[in-house]
């Protein structure tokens, strides 16, 4: 008697937990990983407005043929303008790697030393920043500094700083999140410090630099530092989930259109964005793609080997607490999907 009530309550148990299982099955994203693929990547982009999303912009640069340009639901929905190519959007941590390219070539030219330490460069910050005699730009670039992240503070979002003054204040005289080069912690603080590093250096905007080294370089006229340097009508609109205020009049850092994003990204991944040596120095220390999150605005910038591809993906409106951002990852791995389905059709028939 006693087994068989033992194996009653195993078996409602059992089921109690598949209940509750599938009740926090998050269905959004099994709908988007489960709906037939599209034929075409406007199809899949125009799919993802069913997802949620306010607007979307893709890029793809494939090589053998001409870029192509996608865009879907709203570039600003309160005023009813559609969404379109050529419209800015804010990049956050995409523009690491146009930071850490300027840190490359500034070490090739002997005026930054990977392994010098964050003390060298700023005598004020010891015992202002745990461990500054010991972190070096190296471990900075690859966020292994032990730095805590300045974005990470409580209720940050709510009030965000504007000046790398203030966010830098936010950080000062906590302890480290782990001795310098003993683990990894993704950090804006370390890019907050390189962008003052290379300022000090220069003595002038490391973004002056950007410009002259690498914009100027690719004849790339839509990437900013920002929102200031542009028309805020250019600018898609950048809604947070919860949030009723349009946030793209918000100055958070650079901004660029999808396509000279892309046109960087192919310039990084071929080389031809470097002088002898410089690319070695940055494969050292930086990855080949990134993608960026800030309220408003999500982004994903990536180059795919298997395709030879680079693939740009702009979508708004993001949710820290909700499925926004899986569901973007859902809708650009889809895209890469029809683009892998394309080429091999194109090729078996060939």
């Amino acid at each position: 008697m006693a087994g068989k009530t033992t194996k009653r309550i195993i078996r409602l148990a059992l089921l109690l937990g598949t209940i509750i299982a599938m009740f926090f099955v998050p269905w959004a994203l099994v709908k988007a990983w489960i709906l037939p693929l599209p034929d075409s990547v406007q199809e899949q982009v125009n799919k993802a407005i069913d997802h949620g999303f306010d607007g979307i912009i893709v890029y793809v640069d494939q090589t053998g043929k001409p870029p192509e340009y996608y865009a879907a639901g709203w570039h600003d929905p309160k005023n009813k303008i559609p969404a379109y190519p050529e419209a800015l959007f804010k990049l956050a941590s995409i523009s690491k790697l146009y930071n850490a390219v300027a840190v490359a070539k500034l070490v090739n030219d002997g005026r930054l030393s990977l392994d010098k330490t964050l003390a060298d460069y700023f005598p004020n910050l010891i015992g202002r920043i745990a461990n500054s005699e010991k972190i070096t730009l190296r471990m900075m670039v690859q966020h292994k500094s032990g730095i805590p992240n300045y974005t990470d503070m409580h209720n940050y979002w709510a009030n965000p700083k504007e000046s790398n003054k203030e966010n830098l204040e936010l950080v000062l005289d906590l302890p480290a999140n782990f001795e310098p080069g003993e683990d990894y912690e993704y950090s804006n603080t370390n890019y907050l410090l390189l962008a003052e590093i290379m300022d000090k250096v220069l003595g002038y905007s490391h973004f002056q630099f950007i410009q002259e080294k690498i914009l100027n370089r690719l004849n790339l006229k839509n990437t900013f530092t920002s929102i200031r340097e542009v028309n805020l009508k250019d600018v898609m609109s950048g809604y947070h989930v919860g949030h009723h205020l349009d946030l793209k009049a918000d100055n958070q850092g650079m901004l660029a259109t999808a396509k000279d994003v892309g046109i960087f990204l192919r310039a990084l991944n071929d080389g031809s964005l470097f002088d002898e040596k410089e690319q070695e120095i940055y494969s050292s220390i930086y990855v080949y793609g990134h993608s960026g999150l800030i309220p408003g605005y999500q982004s994903i910038a990536k180059y795919h080997t298997d395709i030879d591809a680079v693939i740009i993906q702009f979508t708004s409106p993001t949710s820290f607490e909700g499925y926004n951002w899986n569901l973007s990852e859902i809708v650009y791995n889809r895209i890469i999907q029809i683009l892998i389905d394309q080429k091999s059709h194109t090729e078996s028939i060939e």
